[in-house]
């Protein structure tokens, strides 16, 4: 029989769902369970419900994958060593029949470790339920437990697991049709918030790198700036993105502002906090808060030196503060920031464009060497990633414009990779070309770069060091 609340109505009741067993306390669950909005409130929920629902000593909420199944969260946080270690533990359906019975036929199951009278019951008995659960059981100091599927959309996404303890009474098949209820409460729950992350993820994010939009970003800076503390806006441009685009096609192209995410990410992953998103087009932006500026510039920098980008493509970026600037508008530390940005921009441009290599073999080769050495060892692991970083590295420090990575079949060489510096201009350069194995590389060069075969010799060795340490 249900016990009377003091109070009309579920909502209004403040009554544990101990004393609410009956259809009361299912709706307390149920209304607890709608008002979540993320999987670790569905967890706590479905948990803390959970022990006063089954009247249970705890509740573990379980996810399951692959046939195995781990804890997400147990409630109340067990202290005993061994009920920890049990916490942190997977477990395969092939060691656990119970658990592979609930996954195969969707079945809830019961196991007692002691009968009704609190005495060991024999590990044998069918009654007991399962030999390993009962085993466990008895590891944990444990008389009794039950286990339900969660099914989400026609597949068990997990289990509710409940445990009491010698003495305590043993779970009954009412216990299990109000576990089976919580069960389908909390799936109900999971596959809500699984459609509004989906839902928040098409409107919030960039599809193509995955990064967050300009909508995302807008609402960043604004609550980066009321917080008060530095916020930092940082406007980053793809150079060199059309020229991919019209050399090796749009697949490319997008391929080049997949890894401009990866970067950024890279970046976001260095300062804890930071957001980074795709604004349009090439153009990206990062907004910090609480980072001081000298702080994300030797984070920006050190991270683009470490991955640089393929085909000859390079990201220029402007970092604006309110450090500097003072209490500003958002609209006002992003314009500060392009502008910072295009300046950059138009300066690295400038120094490749004059950028005159020395005449003396010998100093030219050594530049190469250091040049192409750190290049190669930044680079992304694999042959052409190792090969594209090195001639990008090495046709800028010898003036050139245009650069080639080919692959040699029989008499014809096919073009794996292109790409020149950022900056479009004309240049009057040479192609010189160094070949290892089945791989050739084309080097620009300007007209007044050092020849010989100092620097030759140095670039074949550069080739080859790429080649056979990609493995």
């Amino acid at each position: 029989m249900t016990r009377r609340a003091a109070t009309t109505g579920v909502r209004a009741g403040r009554r544990s769902a101990a004393h609410l067993v009956g259809v009361r306390g299912l709706a307390l669950a149920a209304h607890r369970l709608d008002r979540c909005r993320t999987l670790d409130d569905v967890a706590q929920q479905a948990t803390s419900t959970g022990v006063e629902l089954l009247d249970a000593s705890s509740v573990a909420f379980c996810r399951i994958e692959q046939d195995t199944c781990r804890i997400l969260l147990v409630t109340p946080v067990p202290t005993d060593p061994r009920r920890l270690w049990h916490t942190r533990a997977s477990y395969r359906a092939e060691d656990r029949p119970a658990l592979r019975e609930l996954i195969r036929e969707r079945t809830s199951w019961v196991a007692h470790a002691v009968d009704v009278n609190g005495d060991p019951v024999d590990a044998q008995d069918p009654e007991a339920g399962d030999e390993v659960e009962i085993e466990t059981l008895r590891e944990l100091g444990g008389g009794s437990a039950l286990a339900c599927p969660i099914v989400v959309n026609g597949i068990v996404w997990g289990q509710v697991y409940a445990a009491r303890p010698p003495g305590a009474g043993l779970f009954t098949v009412d216990d299990v049709a109000r576990a089976e209820v919580l069960a389908a409460l909390a799936a109900g729950a999971i596959a809500r918030v699984d459609l509004e992350d989906q839902v928040r993820h098409l409107v919030a994010d960039d599809p193509l790198t995955g990064l967050a939009n300009r909508r995302v970003i807008d609402s960043v800076a604004e609550s980066a700036l009321e917080s008060g503390d530095e916020t930092c806006i940082v406007m980053c441009d793809v150079d060199g993105l059309k020229r991919v685009n019209d050399l090796m096609g749009h697949d490319a192209g997008d391929d080049l502002l997949r890894t401009v995410g990866d970067v950024l990410r890279r970046i976001t992953d260095a300062l804890p906090g930071t957001t980074a998103a795709r604004i349009g087009g090439d153009e990206f932006a990062l907004v910090t808060q609480g980072r001081r500026r000298a702080e994300v510039s030797e984070v920006i920098a050190s991270t683009l030196a470490m991955y640089p980008l393929p085909h000859g493509a390079a990201i220029s970026y402007g970092i604006a503060s309110t450090a500097v600037s003072g209490p500003v508008s958002a609209r006002t530390l992003f314009r500060r920031a392009d502008v910072e940005q295009y300046r950059n921009k138009r300066a690295r441009a400038r120094r490749l464009q004059v950028a005159t290599p020395t005449a003396d073999p010998g100093v030219t080769a050594e530049r190469v060497v250091v040049v192409g050495s750190a290049a190669i060892a930044a680079a992304q692991s694999g042959v052409v990633p190792r090969l594209c970083a090195l001639a990008a590295a090495v046709t800028e420090t010898l003036g050139g414009s245009q650069w080639a990575v080919l692959m040699q079949r029989g008499d014809d060489a096919s073009a794996v990779a292109r790409g020149g510096s950022p900056a479009d201009f004309d240049r009057d350069q040479s192609t010189r070309r160094f070949a290892y194995g089945p791989w050739v590389v084309d080097v620009g060069a300007s007209s007044t770069a050092a020849q010989g075969p100092t620097v030759s010799a140095a670039l074949e060795a550069l080739v080859a060091v790429a080649v056979v340490g990609a493995g």
